[in-house]
């Protein structure tokens, strides 16, 4: 009887862990600029459809506006959430015209918990920390300053290093893969995204929006960048993961 039982278990554990081997998630990284496209026009029917016609499993945003004036006091994120039917979640990064202004996360899953870490920039930054159940997302957007960038890279890794689960972190870095940031961040991230250009979205040639994972716990199957080139002042990126 005990053999039997020491059998169902293992069993168990090499299906779970096959199961767990085995799952998937789409990634999508998106500077909306405040849902402004190319044209300057704030279209939230034409920032939410880039993001149905992808059906991600998560996405983080970049430059989101809360309640400002400037927005006519809309929620965008929740503008958003309204028309994919995903979850929202806003990282306040700074008090703007009336509101705030910062990034966001839209998840498929509820999520377990969520979090907003501020890290340091000439114009302020923030960490935003989601937790879902087999992994945690994280989205950011650096600054132009490198020293201020460079500054943020121990406070995400100490983040990072809080979790036993999987830590993925997504988002506008603001600089290059050749970069003195990039080559710090990958003594502790692996790059899941490919270093195709996302800057600007008419002729983009410039990469700076990136999709990586803490400790190497995960491994990019597909990764591109969409043609869209009027949406926002950035083309989305979409990384396909498998976990480990």
């Amino acid at each position: 009887m005990k053999k039997l039982i020491v059998l169902i278990v293992l069993l168990l554990g090499i299906a779970l862990d096959s199961l767990g081997q085995n799952k998937q998630l789409q990634i999508m990284s998106y500077n909306v600029r405040h849902c402004a496209g190319m044209d300057m026009v704030v279209d939230y029917d034409r920032t939410a459809s880039v993001i149905v016609q992808q059906q991600p499993d998560v996405v983080a945003l970049q430059e989101l506006d809360s309640m400002t004036g400037r927005s006519g006091h809309r929620d965008q994120i929740g503008e958003l959430a309204l028309r994919t039917g995903y979850h929202p979640i806003f990282g306040a990064a700074i008090e703007f015209d009336g509101g705030q202004y910062g990034v966001g996360i839209l998840t498929r899953e509820m999520p377990v918990s969520t979090k907003r870490i501020p890290l340091p920039g000439e114009e302020p930054r923030v960490l935003s920390v989601v937790e879902l159940e087999d992994y945690v997302i994280a989205c950011t957007h650096l600054d132009l300053d490198e020293a201020q960038r460079m500054a943020s890279v121990p406070l995400i890794v100490e983040e990072a290093q809080r979790w036993q689960k999987l830590f993925l972190l997504a988002g506008d870095w603001n600089d290059t893969p050749d970069s003195e940031l990039i080559k710090t961040m990958t003594q502790y991230f692996t790059v899941l995204s490919d270093n195709e250009a996302t800057y600007p979205a008419d002729k983009p040639n410039e990469c700076i929006d990136y999709v990586a994972v803490f400790n190497g716990r995960a491994e990019a199957i597909d990764s591109h960048v969409i043609d869209e080139p009027e949406a926002s002042d950035h083309r989305p990126l979409v990384v396909w993961v498998r976990l480990r």
